[in-house]
């Protein structure tokens, strides 16, 4: 399919609205994005594309357009232009359909064509459950996939009639299955029956609890690296960092959200982002649409900074340590450029890892990473 077709999926951008007639300054973001206002941009060149999904039904909510990604947009236009060899385009809002399904088809055929052009795509606002017609994109591609989801609660309430709160088992449950591996970052225990825990678990899923991940956030960056699909719910951050999330006090803060979207846009396997679950109505001055626009700018930095990274190929970037754990004889690799480890598994693979899962191993101890990873090939 041609970029071009995809006009039929999308609305463009009303750039003027979105200044004021007042424009941008040539320090700020809106002058150096390719901005579907009237006609589609090239985004050959393109690092990371931006698309916008109001669709909100599957929260309940009975309009099937917001604001939301506009409200994000002008937020984010707004902020200063430090990255200078990362190129971003906006391609403008996805239709909404019919019905919800026809949304999430949509949502589909316009990230589907932008991975298959090789681009990272950024998918703001709408409800959560759009997560889906981002993960039937692989599908359509046929492609298997590691998918992240960031939030306060594992959405898989089978008493809810709502596709935000249960979208997660067709996910899970679906035939044909795309899905080789989850990992939920963030939900809080007092939202989660004890028994789905122990469900994610016999499945082989990781679930991390939001105050294991704030000890040691950095422990996030591995799986975040692994994935292809990243979803981050903002009912995962605390109100008084984002007042549009109603649902809880409690959560990450601001600079962790924009930590985590900073290992996604890191990330050379990780094609597509969703931040969901922002309702203008529910914001005060504005103070989400902001925070997810710093999101944003970290996405912009994590590209940055993962264009720097070798190719695991060019072994002289790489410091090497063979280790033995157990009966097991294996290899770390550090970059020399930004730090990060890759652990060899027993295929002789190399899969994420940190300088923890390193130090492990030097204790003669099995990393939990590398066992959970092994059960899973």
């Amino acid at each position: 399919m041609l970029l071009q077709t995809l006009i039929d999926f999308l609305e463009p951008v009303n750039l003027a609205q979105l200044s004021n007639d007042e424009g941008f300054k040539d320090t700020q973001l809106g002058k150096h994005i390719a901005v579907y206002d009237e006609e589609l941009p090239d985004i050959s060149r393109a690092d990371m594309v931006l698309v916008g999904c109001g669709e909100m039904r599957g929260a309940g909510l009975q309009f099937t357009n917001t604001g939301s990604p506009d409200a994000i947009r002008s937020e984010f236009y707004k902020l200063f232009h430090w990255h200078t060899e990362v190129n971003v385009a906006d391609l403008g809002n996805v239709k909404c359909g019919a019905t919800l399904q026809d949304s999430y088809a949509a949502l589909r055929t316009v990230v589907q064509e932008l991975i298959e052009q090789g681009k990272k795509v950024v998918i703001i606002g709408g409800s959560h459950d759009n997560t889906f017609g981002q993960y039937q994109a692989y599908g359509a591609m046929n492609k298997i996939i590691d998918a992240v989801c960031v939030d306060s609660r594992i959405d898989l309430d089978m008493d809810s009639v709502l596709s935000a709160d249960n979208f997660l088992v067709e996910l899970f449950t679906g035939v044909p299955n795309h899905l080789k591996h989850y990992t939920h970052i963030g939900f809080q225990s007092y939202f989660m029956h004890p028994q789905m825990l122990e469900t994610i678990d016999k499945l082989g899923f990781d679930c991390y609890r939001v105050g294991k991940v704030k000890e040691a956030i950095e422990e996030m960056e591995p799986p975040i690296r692994n994935s292809e699909l990243f979803s981050f719910d903002i009912a995962a951050i605390q109100n008084a960092h984002a007042p549009a999330n109603y649902v809880t006090p409690n959560g990450f803060n601001g600079e962790e959200a924009c930590t985590l979207l900073q290992y996604a846009g890191m990330s050379n396997t990780c094609t597509s982002i969703g931040i969901y679950g922002y309702i203008p109505e529910q914001d005060q001055h504005q103070l989400t649409a902001k925070q997810i626009s710093h999101m944003l700018w970290y996405v912009m930095d994590g590209i940055n900074k993962g264009k720097q990274e070798a190719s695991l190929d060019n072994r002289n970037e790489f410091d090497e340590f063979t280790i033995a754990f157990g009966e097991v004889e294996t290899a770390f690799l550090r970059s020399k450029r930004t730090g990060r480890w890759w652990m060899q598994l027993h295929d002789g693979k190399y899969a994420a890892c940190s300088y923890h899962d390193y130090l492990t191993a030097s204790r003669n101890d099995i990393p939990e990473r590398w066992m959970r990873a092994v059960e899973r090939s």
